[in-house]
């Protein structure tokens, strides 16, 4: 597994780079726009590609793409998988450009259905549909830009495509501080910096490409087998393996209903979950999928459960410290990283809500991330699909019953619900049906990890007392109390696994 480990720790490190990038990116768009009707319009329109870049770009698309590249790389050769990346390439491209074309046109209906709040605020809704023309063409780029990714995974080239985020936030940070100032609407530079990162990103993944001869040419094809076998999979892999994003877009669509800012309040919460999800289960998910895909091709039962049993271990080491850090750490989180003129108390207090919320449910999106390439990896596409549409369907109705007494961070609660349901019956098909079958120490381990956390969290819980507190402090001191914390914390939990009991060993394959 040393190879596994070193390939964790090139993607988690230059996927933390982008996440502190994606940080300052955050802290800039609030300090310079605050969260108010303008800000909602944007986040609706940029959510509507990247909803549909992590449904079928990074989602459906990797998990149904790598397992056939992989087959193809090892029956066929180089030649063999030039052909296939040539007329996939094509395909792919010229059903983007047709979606691409109709989402530009169709731009005022998809802000009608995805925020259909915006309906009585005509002014909001045509900056929101001004927007989403500049924003939907990321789709395109960043589509294109997953299939080169996927490429250099199956090459185990993962440094690359995990390094190439932070472009996205780099454009986003310069056109909010240099571009917005010369717009006569601020705000639109925010959409125009989304379609500079998407033709960005593609750029950067080229030249990796062509170093290892697999540059392609596009060339439409539908009657490769490969290309046939991919959009076979890609169908059902849609529910199976972006139920946390199909989850995370109703909560925009319904909070278009609430109070102005609930949208831009579940957006920052969402970015701050989402920095452990991207950091380590992203990592995992990306480096274990060729790995297991390899494991199924050679037929090796055994090795393809030990793969999934040891990244399972490692997302709750890091997954359960990290939702209770992030719960106990919800308000001084959104009040260092956050609070501005722009950003006020409230903001800050609602913001805390959500996040507190989505903490409940961040292990059950970590074990999603690692449990669903158990099914693609064996293009099991069925089997996820049922899971995932009775997840979507409870987190749907705890929704609309959360958010009447809760409000916004009802919503994050019924996405976390959903989550932890879908996370839990993915484990339960894989162990009924002997695909992961768990070494001994499982209860042992859990038990230490639970430990641990609690008395991490209580320590941070208590110490860093009424987020009211940290709202009269200066940023330079809201900054230090909360590093400083941070690292207690981690301290406590790193200690008290060495005083339980834990050790490397209980962690590795054997």
């Amino acid at each position: 597994m040393t190879s596994l480990v070193a390939s964790i720790v090139t993607v988690g490190g230059n996927t933390l780079l982008s996440r502190i990038l994606g940080f300052i990116r955050d802290l800039v768009v609030a300090r310079v726009f605050g969260a108010d009707a303008d800000t909602d319009a944007f986040f609706v329109a940029f959510k509507i590609p990247n909803f549909m870049r992590r449904l079928f770009a990074e989602g459906a698309f990797s998990m149904a793409f790598v397992p056939v590249l992989n087959e193809y790389h090892r029956q066929h050769g180089l030649s063999g998988v030039k052909g296939f990346v040539d007329d996939m390439a094509g395909t792919l491209g010229a059903a983007l450009l047709l979606v691409t074309a109709l989402g530009i046109i169709g731009a005022p209906l998809l802000i009608l259905i995805f925020a259909p709040g915006f309906t009585d605020d005509v002014s909001q809704r045509e900056l929101a549909t001004a927007m989403l023309r500049l924003t939907f063409p990321y789709l395109l780029f960043i589509s294109l830009t997953a299939l080169a990714g996927g490429i250099l995974n199956t090459y185990e080239r993962f440094g690359i495509p995990a390094l190439t985020p932070v472009l996205l936030n780099l454009s986003l940070i310069g056109c909010a501080l240099w571009l917005a100032p010369l717009m006569h609407k601020p705000i639109m530079a925010l959409a125009w910096g989304v379609l500079i990162a998407g033709i960005a990103q593609l750029a950067f993944q080229l030249p990796f490409l062509m170093q290892i001869g697999l540059l392609p040419r596009p060339r439409f094809n539908l009657d490769d087998p490969g290309v046939k076998r991919v959009i076979g999979l890609m169908g059902p892999a849609v529910f199976g393996v972006s139920v946390a994003q199909i989850s995370l877009l109703l909560d925009t669509l319904l909070a278009s209903f609430l109070t102005t800012g609930s949208i831009s309040w579940l957006y920052y919460s969402d970015r701050l979950m989402e920095f452990p999800l991207g950091i380590l289960a992203a990592a995992l998910g990306t480096v274990i999928l060729p790995r297991l895909s390899q494991r199924h091709a050679t037929n090796d039962p055994a090795a393809f459960s030990m793969t999934l049993d040891w990244a399972l271990r490692w997302g709750l080491l890091l997954g359960i410290p990290s939702a209770v850090g992030l719960l106990a750490l919800a308000g001084p989180l959104m009040a260092t990283l956050f609070h501005s003129s722009s950003f006020d108390a409230t903001d800050v207090k609602m913001a805390s809500a959500s996040l507190m919320a989505y903490a409940l449910g961040l292990t059950g999106f970590m074990s999603i991330k690692i449990l669903a390439p158990g099914y693609y990896a064996r293009q099991d596409m069925q089997t996820p699909v049922r899971i995932a549409v009775i997840a979507l369907l409870v987190g749907m109705a705890c929704k609309l019953i959360l958010m009447i007494p809760l409000g916004h961070a009802g919503l994050a609660l019924g996405t976390s619900i959903a989550a932890v349901l879908n996370a839990g019956l993915l484990l339960h098909a894989l162990l009924k049906a002997r695909i992961l079958r768990p070494r001994p120490g499982w209860i042992a381990l859990l038990i230490r990890i639970l430990t641990a956390g609690l008395m991490m969290g209580m320590l941070v819980f208590i110490g860093t007392g009424r987020t009211a507190e940290w709202i009269t402090m200066t940023q330079v001191e809201r900054l230090w109390q909360l590093v400083t914390w941070i690292a207690l914390g981690g301290s406590v939990y790193l200690g008290g696994l060495f005083v339980l009991g834990l050790r490397p060993r209980h962690l590795m394959a054997h």
